[in-house]
This record gives C-alpha cells, structure tokens and sequence, in this order.
C-alpha cells in the first residue's frame, strides 16, 4: 500500500503536467497547442488513483486510532495535516493563481506581491463544506486531498468513540466480513452505491471528477479493510474479476463522457449513463489493485517459506538490496511533502516551457523530468533537513529513522 501512494503522488508530477496540454481542462497554464488525447489517458489514472489514496488512508487511520487513541490521533492529524494546509495554503497556493491570470492575458502586468491581497480575500461558505473559505481568487487548489483527508480524520473520531464499540454494530459488522468470504462477487456490491452517487449527486471537476463525499465511502472502506482481515481474503479472491469489470466499465464510460457537453453534471440519460458507468468502475478497480498485490506478497511469503531463506527457491539474494530499502524509506516519509510541493513547481515550469516552439512530446518530458527534478530537490533541500521546515509540512522528526524501519520490515 505504500508504494502504491508513492507511485500515485509521483504520478501526479506526469498527471499534472498532461493537462498543460488537454484541450478540455482549464489548468493554470494552458499549452497554445493541445490535444483531447491527454483527457482519454489520465482518465484511466482518474479512475481509481484519488480513491485508491482515500482507501490507504482509511487503513491507516485506524492502526492510528488503535495505537494512538482518540485524543493523541486527533492532535496528530492537526499537527500533520492541519499545519502543512494553513501553510502550503498561505505560501506556495497564490503562486498558480497568479501564473494563471498571466498566463491567460500577456497584457497582465500586476506584480505577485500586488495580487497576494487579492488571493487573501476570503469569505465563509458554510454550505462548500469542508471547503469553508471562498474567494474571487482564493483556492486550496490540489490541497482538496487533505482538506477532505483531514475533516474524514476528524469526523471519525466520534464514530470510533461511539458506534464502532457497541455490539449491534460489531455482530453487523461481522456477519458482513463472513458473507464477503462465503458469496463470491459481494465485495463488489459497493459499486452500486458508487454509481449512484456519481449519477444522482453528479461528479466534481475540482476534485479529481469524483464527488467530494464519494471519497468518504473509500476513506470508510480502508477503515473496514483494516478492521477484519476477511474482507483482504475476500478482495483477492475476486480480484481478478474485478479488475475485468473495471476495465470494461470504465471503457463502456468513455464514449458518453466525450460526447456529452457537460458529462460530469449534465441530466442527460447518456451523461447519467456514464457516470453511473464510471462510479461503479472506480470501486472495482479499487477492489482489484489491492487484491492483486496481496496475492502477490502471498505469493512471495510462500516461496519464502519453501526455499527457508528470503528470495526465491534456489536463488541468492540480489545484490543491492540495502540500495533499495534505503531509497523505499527516503520516498515513503517524502509523499506528504512531494505532494504538497509538486503542482505549484509544475505550474511555475509549464509557465516557461509552454513559450518554447517544440512539439507537445518534447514539451511535455521536459516540463516532467524538470518539475520532478525540482520538487525533489525541494523536499531534499528545503524540507527534509530543517526541523521547522519538516513540522510545517507534517512531518515528525522520528519520520526519518522510522521510514527506514520500515521500509527494512517490509523487504525482509
């Protein structure tokens, strides 16, 4: 699970860089020449990866929960989501929105330090919850991750304290867990409440085209995963089937979503159809990539077991493996902050790549290989080896010997 959300935080850097060029997007910075090809190929990636980070967090949260407690959980997610957002928020988020307003208008003269006033005039709008604060050019931007992260941190808090312990609620919850292990196919009945959520309460561009609180049901879902190892028997059980499923859904999905003029919120029957389409699709393709990689790791632990030594029967162990658990740890405390740091890097490069005279291609691996370049550079620099600078983007001190840890647990 946790190098599926270094790979999705680092395939953001590729994700956001494609819409510099996608011909249906309004991105910061838009490419002069773009192409409606960019749109078909991150959908796929659109799909499952955001829900697939919910997912892992819920999992997360409750080992948190169980280790911490509802007091110390709650204190630590302020500190290491609630920090980071005011922060990243207030330093780093005006930067896009002022490259936006240039970018769109080359007779745009105002300086940065003139528009941040602009980007600090804020009201309330309690009915945007979570995303309370609203401005003409205010935004959280690519912080609406940890802005739902956190309130679904907080919102658990007095589920886990209240509902979670009482034992109507336990027995439910175990007869489900039995029947997921028992019925083939029941571990993907969520996408039926998926669907309907993308087709009645409509999808949300800004949020990665899924609704807000779709996210929620995912956030829900790794929270039960990790509850009762049942429901991980059940996923790789039926993993195969649902990655098939997915696929098909998903591609039945895309002719309405090029044809509709407004598919994400359109009442149309062709645009309803392929939300429908898509939603179902995004929890079966949830289900399948952790199912598959488990029956992965089982697989290894069983080869483990026949050989009696790490590695595979009759073969030594590779070299360099030491090079590797040290790269692993250094990458697994890094994604809150490579996440943080990567689109105002991206849109600040696309804001001078896209002057070049050179094919999309070569445009685009350049804007990739810089902004990857920079926002690791970054977090190495500027973040990782300053104690201030590690608690602003929520990192703990102990991350970086715990990292290590852990990424030595994981490969032995």
């Amino acid at each position: 699970m946790d190098a599926v959300r270094m790979l999705v935080v680092i395939g953001l850097v590729f994700f956001h860089s494609a819409l510099v060029y996608a011909t249906d997007d309004d991105f910061y910075v838009k490419n002069d020449e773009t192409t409606g090809a960019v749109l078909i190929v991150a959908g796929f990636g659109v799909v499952w990866a955001m829900p697939l980070l919910f997912l892992i967090s819920g999992l997360g949260a409750r080992h948190s929960l169980r280790r911490r407690g509802a007091r110390r959980f709650t204190t630590e997610r302020l500190l290491r989501l609630g920090v980071p957002l005011v922060f990243v928020t207030l330093a780093l988020n005006p930067l896009p929105q002022w490259l936006r307003l240039r970018s769109a208008d080359a007779d745009h003269h105002e300086s940065y330090l003139a528009f941040l006033p602009r980007f600090y005039d804020v009201r309330l709008e309690p009915a945007e919850f979570p995303f309370l604060l609203q401005g003409e050019h205010f935004e959280t931007g690519h912080l609406w991750f940890v802005v739902l992260l956190l309130a679904f941190s907080l919102l658990l808090v007095p589920l886990h304290l209240w509902l979670l312990p009482r034992e109507p609620v336990r027995r439910i919850g175990d007869r489900v867990a039995e029947a997921a292990v028992r019925r083939r196919g029941l571990v993907l009945l969520p996408a039926v409440a998926f669907a309907a959520i993308c087709a009645g309460a409509r999808m949300e561009e800004d949020f990665a085209g899924w609704h807000r609180w779709s996210y929620l049901l995912f956030f829900l879902a790794g929270f039960a995963l990790a509850a009762d190892d049942r429901f991980r028997t059940a996923m790789r059980r039926d993993a195969g089937v649902a990655v098939w499923i997915g696929v098909v859904l998903f591609a039945a999905a895309g002719p309405g979503f090029a044809l509709a003029d407004e598919p994400f919120t359109e009442t149309t029957a062709l645009a309803i159809a392929s939300r429908t389409l898509f939603g179902a699709a995004g929890w079966c393709l949830v289900v399948a990539i952790p199912g598959l990689l488990d029956r992965r790791r089982l697989r290894r632990l069983r080869r483990r077991g026949e050989s009696g030594r790490p590695g595979r029967p009759g073969r030594p162990e590779r070299p360099g493996r030491p090079a590797v658990e040290r790269g692993y740890g250094y990458l697994a405390t890094a994604v809150l902050p490579l996440y943080l740091l990567h689109q105002p890097i991206v849109v600040g490069v696309a804001y001078l790549v896209t002057g070049w005279s050179a094919p999309i291609p070569v445009e685009y691996a350049a804007l990739v290989a810089i902004s990857l370049t920079l926002t690791l550079a970054a977090y190495e620099l500027l973040v990782r080896r300053m104690r201030v600078t590690r608690f602003l983007f929520g990192m703990r001190s102990r991350n970086l010997r715990r990292g290590a840890n852990e990424a030595r647990s994981i490969a032995s």
